[in-house]
């Protein structure tokens, strides 16, 4: 162990390189799939990693798993499976608040066994939203339960988050550096770590159904509405209210020859949704399109507002819709809510500088941000992560528009195309699918590549719709970071933290007190990190420290893996990032609410993996 624990320049170079990582990522100077890219080049050109290697994140078994979930997850979406669930859940509830919840939250948690876990929150926000309109359960109580389910039904399967994707790499690559007459590290099967999501499932429920729920529903700031798609809802949350009508420009009209920016610009001017001039009729006209003797806007306000902006302007007000009557059916166009995700290109940008409705056709009415309803020059305002945006715009587009996942739309919408008449076919490929894994020794990632090709080949998804499903982001964070966790481990940096961790604790210390402290190391890295680095970083010092300390390192590394998603309180875990917009929760919330939880899953994963390592070890 001695030389270990001498600190070498590559050694020194490989923690700088971890402290690097942690300050970008907690600081945000960069964004995080360019801090890996850069960790990456480093590794390389410094010689840590060989450069013949230095590559092989981006073909290894996690990212290709990672890409094959998220396709498998477009797939099952676009034959409208979640839609179906919606309405089972609703037949099936009865109406009966807290069985709608168990449900609801119950089959959320299983379907993140297979699907990466923000695109079965985005699958499930316009489900929520449904769920509801239709019951009058307020999103609040509905949305934390769905992401905490969704966070622990990851942990059913070896491909149900990313941290476990990555684990077996880590375990692989860490045999190359294991002590001498050690034995080898097995990678986990595909559902090696079934029981201990079973049991953080069961204690999510329990959570919510005993203690959690009561916190939501007592909270004073509890204000979120069900965005059911009525005048109502959007009329109390944001203020825009009354009806649609034409407003035909006269000659004498000071509007005349003005863009219809300007004419927006001007004082109490209603919201302007769409304008004809000629034969050419748009929806959210861009903001330079010109008005002229007999153009026709389409507003909405109350009659009065209209029509004193239609006395004011010269302008013959119509109630009776000729020329939009079309435009404006419900089942073609109408309002949205729609949320910015942390992996938004959006961020930092005004509507006007993404031309939404020249580039979409989607107009900007107003942004929800911190509880707060912004309308006023709301095309000026630069957006962030968790902005809640309230859109008018045609379905069609709205769904084209969509598909970048710069926005999630949590109103429930008629989609783009859907493929319902090949429901049967999806769902056959996946459980053959997931029969292949169960029953043969194929690593999980040429399994999963089988029910993609599946799916492209019986036309289930189109290959354009496939590659719009991958997440490139998360695919160049993660490989761009696994050559640091080998860089720990072959350079010696992970036994030398791990040794010297040990050798400063007292005697005969428990190994489950150690599982524990990892545990909530990990939880603490990865509010800092991301779950992937914090993983990447973790289980190499893991493995070591149990291997220092007599613990059982495939334990250890599962400990790391599963405390790594442990992130229930702040917006840094893309899950619950997602909810905190439509269902207006304060950071006090989350915490109040997400901090104990997170105490119970370190608990019951330590726990339930002592309990399955001891089991098997009988077994064997």
């Amino acid at each position: 162990m001695e030389n270990a624990l001498t600190l070498t320049n590559d050694m020194k170079l490989v923690l700088g390189l971890v402290g690097f990582t942690m300050a970008m990522f907690l600081f945000e100077r960069i964004r995080a799939d360019l801090v890996a890219l850069v960790v990456l080049v480093v590794l390389g050109l410094t010689g840590l990693i060989a450069p013949e290697e230095i590559f092989g994140g981006f073909s290894g078994n996690a990212v290709m798993s990672i890409i094959a979930t998220m396709i498998l997850g477009a797939g099952l979406d676009r034959t409208g499976a979640l839609n179906r669930l919606a309405s089972w859940l609703l037949r099936r509830g009865h109406g009966i608040e807290q069985r709608l919840m168990l449900m609801t939250t119950a089959i959320a948690g299983l379907n993140s066994s297979f699907m990466q876990n923000p695109s079965v929150m985005a699958l499930y926000l316009p489900v929520a939203s449904r769920l509801s309109s239709r019951t009058g359960l307020s999103l609040q109580r509905l949305l934390f339960p769905i992401a905490a389910a969704i966070v622990m039904g990851g942990a059913l399967t070896m491909v149900g988050n990313s941290p476990l994707i990555l684990l077996n790499d880590l375990l692989i690559s860490a045999n190359n550096n294991l002590p001498s007459g050690m034995a080898t590290l097995e990678p986990l099967r595909m559902f090696a770590p079934l029981p201990i999501g079973v049991a953080l499932l069961a204690a999510s429920l329990l959570y919510f159904r005993f203690f959690g729920d009561k916190k939501l529903k007592d909270d004073p700031d509890n204000g979120a509405v069900t965005p059911a798609r009525t005048e109502s809802y959007f009329a109390s949350t944001y203020g825009i209210e009354g009806d649609v009508f034409e407003l035909v420009v006269t000659a004498e009209s000071p509007l005349v020859g003005m863009s219809l920016g300007e004419a927006e610009a001007m004082h109490d001017a209603p919201l302007m949704l769409a304008l004809q001039t000629g034969n050419d009729t748009r929806l959210a006209p861009p903001a330079d399109m010109r008005i002229w003797v007999g153009s026709v806007l389409g507003v909405m306000g109350t009659r009065q507002a209209v029509a004193d902006f239609a006395q004011n302007h010269f302008l013959r007000m119509s109630s009776r819709l000729r020329h939009f009557g079309d435009l404006f059916n419900p089942s073609r166009a109408g309002i949205s809510e729609a949320v910015i995700p942390p992996t938004s290109k959006f961020i930092g940008k005004t509507a006007r500088d993404l031309r939404l409705r020249k580039q979409s056709g989607i107009s900007l009415l107003a942004i929800n941000r911190d509880k707060k309803v912004i309308r006023e020059d709301v095309r000026t305002v630069a957006l962030r992560a968790g902005d809640m945006l309230v859109f008018h715009s045609i379905w069609q587009d709205l769904g084209q528009a969509a598909e970048s996942r710069d926005f999630v739309v949590v109103t429930d919408y008629p989609k783009g195309e859907q493929r319902p008449h090949k429901f049967k076919i999806a769902m056959s490929i996946f459980a053959i699918t997931v029969v292949i894994a169960l029953t043969s020794r194929l690593p999980v990632s040429l399994t999963l590549m089988t029910g993609v090709a599946g799916m492209l080949l019986t036309g289930v998804l189109r290959m354009d719709e496939a590659y719009a499903a991958i997440n490139w982001k998360t695919v160049f964070l993660m490989a761009g970071l696994i050559p640091l966790g080998w860089a720990m481990d072959s350079s010696g940096a992970a036994a030398w933290v791990a040794g010297h961790t040990v050798e400063r604790l007292p005697e005969g210390i428990p190994i489950w007190v150690l599982e524990i402290a990892v545990a909530l190391l990990t939880t603490a890295f990865s509010l800092v990190i991301s779950h992937v680095g914090a993983t990447i970083v973790m289980v190499p010092m893991a493995i070591n420290l149990a291997l220092a300390a007599g613990g059982n390192p495939t334990a250890f590394a599962l400990i790391v893996a599963l405390s790594a998603s442990n992130n229930l309180m702040t917006a840094s875990n893309p899950v619950i990032s997602m909810i905190t917009g439509p269902a207006n929760y304060t950071s006090r919330q989350l915490w109040r609410v997400g901090g104990p939880l997170s105490l119970t899953y370190t608990l019951v994963v330590v726990i339930a993996v002592n309990i399955m390592f001891w089991w098997n070890g009988r077994a064997g």
